[in-house]
């Protein structure tokens, strides 16, 4: 445990937390849901406090496909419903996060003309997989109309195009030359989760002082209208007094409840791995679009150019949430399949892979209903047979966190007798607010934001949107130096610190950057962003070793790397 000699900016919040020893909500899970439920009751002056048992987006949130989506193959499960608002809310966030989120221009390989047309019915009917059957041309077709008129709003994204072998292969000549046709349509890009996460989080904590939301912090007990929490930096424990409580813990809410006292059975999740590719080859042949089809066991998958890599994924295996989901060298091989099935002349290996990582889906229990049917849909559940009434999530996806953020709060609302003041639907979130769309009007936000920052401004833009003039106004008011070979410097490190209440070197590196996303995580890196935040956090020298030699350990042990482990002092 870290004992830190200096008061960080997350010390002094969890102190605030200690002092006042209530609050109005409490909320349990700082996941993306989580988090924008604290932005949406802070935004209507309503207090909360936001606890969160490791980093915040850190779980299911931080191992998602970085896509932003309508949910296509929804269509199939009959989720209308949840097809309608998760295109609305994709369209929604291409303009009030669009430092984060980007059009996306995905293209589907299709190998038959009328394949499938039987299967569907009877898949849609009885939510069960059965013997594998691809989908072709007609049913696709049938699918994207119908996703175009969920889609059009405003015109945010084209519709969609159909193509034949020949013009399919002029355009993607890598493809199996064995395809038909391609289909192409336009979903959204999510180019860092868990710095958006962060950015709806500062929103939160912006909007209402006496709302604090604090990492590493997690929920053991209750007593009457108590929470007890352990701050699992220190050890200590302490309890917080709340009118209503809100467990927003996704694949781990059974187990926040049980914590609690309340036995419950609403989770069933399944792990999705992924892994990510240094391979320029495969990654020319993507031309910068999503790959996304259906593989031969009929699970859908994905190839995605991101961040100069290449995502790979995803597996849809039934999990447990009491052990640590892992990408296992079974998924690789079948990562390898999915690729060879579409680029069937491009070699892959393992030494290309530059990180792994998996997580657990929060979704709903689903008995016998196949992992890939079972809803993607979110619903509230009330248990108010306590003095305090708590509200459990089940559900939830990246795309409609806003709705549901707002939906779960309207929940929140109607328990305390509040009214809603405002709506997010339409507020920009961070920095997006005034995000330069155009590269002639970002080389002239840089201009007048970011003075002397020279090849860093664009880093910085990337990174924090519009935010980054106050990150870069911070910077240049003391001494700095790059660190991670450009990736990061010391001031920035100290900003991160100040207010984006970094508790650990892992923060640091999957999380607030994407150093370790990217393959840039070896020792010398580490050992280097180590002794820059160990000076900040005033660790010693035996809690700066052992933070680093925890970080390799974890590397190596979710994400797949060989970084050798440091001597023991």
């Amino acid at each position: 445990m870290i004992d830190s000699t200096r008061t960080s900016r997350r010390d002094a919040q969890l102190a605030a937390v200690k002092d006042a020893g209530r609050t109005t909500v409490l909320i349990i899970g700082g996941g993306i849901n989580g988090i924008s439920l604290f932005r949406d009751l802070s935004l209507q002056g309503v207090d909360a406090v936001l606890v969160e048992r490791n980093d915040f987006a850190s779980g299911a949130s931080a191992a998602s496909s970085h896509m932003i989506h309508g949910g296509i193959r929804y269509l199939e499960n009959g989720e209308f419903r949840l097809v309608r608002e998760s295109v609305q809310e994709r369209n929604g966030l291409l303009r009030i996060a669009p430092h984060y989120v980007k059009p996306l221009q995905t293209t589907i390989p299709i190998y038959s003309t009328f394949s499938g047309i039987l299967a569907a019915p009877l898949r849609f009917l009885t939510h069960r997989s059965g013997k594998p059957q691809e989908r072709g041309a007609v049913l696709i077709k049938a699918g994207l109309v119908l996703y175009d008129t969920f889609s059009r709003d405003g015109g945010s994204v084209p519709r969609h195009r159909f193509l034949g072998r020949r013009r399919s292969l002029a355009e993607l000549p890598a493809l199996d030359t064995d395809i038909k046709y391609t289909a192409t349509y336009y979903d959204a890009s999510m180019h860092d989760p868990e710095r958006l996460a962060l950015d709806v989080l500062q929103d939160g904590r912006s909007a209402n002082e006496d709302s604090y939301a604090v990492n590493y912090v997690e929920a053991i007990g209750r007593r009457g209208r108590e929470i007890v929490l352990r701050d699992r930096q220190s050890g200590d424990e302490f309890t917080v007094a709340a009118d209503v409580v809100v467990n927003t813990s996704g694949p781990w809410t059974d187990l926040t409840n049980e914590a609690l006292g309340t036995e419950t059975r609403f989770m069933g999740g399944t792990k999705g791995s992924h892994i990510v590719l240094d391979h320029p080859e495969l990654l020319a042949a993507t031309q910068g679009r999503e790959i996304f089809f259906e593989h031969s066991d009929g699970r859908i998958v994905l190839i995605y150019p991101l961040k100069g890599r290449v995502l790979v994924g995803t597996t849809d295996i039934d999990a447990d949430p009491r052990q640590p989901a892992r990408c296992t060298e079974e998924e690789i091989d079948y990562f390898f399949d999915l690729i060879h099935h579409v680029f069937p002349k491009i070699p892959v290996s393992r030494e290309q892979i530059v990180f792994r990582f998996s997580g657990i889906r929060p979704l709903p229990r689903h008995e016998d209903t196949a992992p890939g049917f079972v809803s993607r849909d979110y619903r509230v559940e009330l248990d108010d047979s306590g003095e305090v009434p708590l509200l459990s999530l089940v559900g939830g996806k990246w795309t409609t966190f806003r709705a549901l953020g707002e939906a779960l709060s309207d929940r929140v609302l109607g328990l305390l007798d509040r009214p809603r003041k405002t709506s997010t639907a339409g507020m920009p979130i961070g920095g997006g607010h005034g995000f330069p769309r155009t590269v002639r009007a970002r080389e002239a936000w840089k201009k007048s934001n970011l003075p002397g920052a020279a090849e860093r401004g664009d880093q910085l833009l990337v990174r924090y949107g519009t935010r980054a003039a106050e990150v870069w106004d911070f910077v240049r008011q003391g001494e700095d130096r790059p660190l991670a070979g450009g990736a990061l410097s010391t001031r920035e490190l100290q900003w991160m610190v100040d207010h984006e209440l970094v508790v650990r070197l892992a923060d640091i590196v999957l999380r607030r950057t994407s150093i370790a996303f990217v393959g840039d995580a070896d020792g010398a890196v580490l050992e280097e962003i180590a002794d820059a935040l160990g000076e900040i956090l005033g660790w010693s020298a035996e809690q700066r070793a052992s933070e680093l030699r925890t970080t390799i350990e974890l590397l190596n042990d979710a994400h797949g790397l060989s970084i050798p482990l440091p001597a023991r002092p």
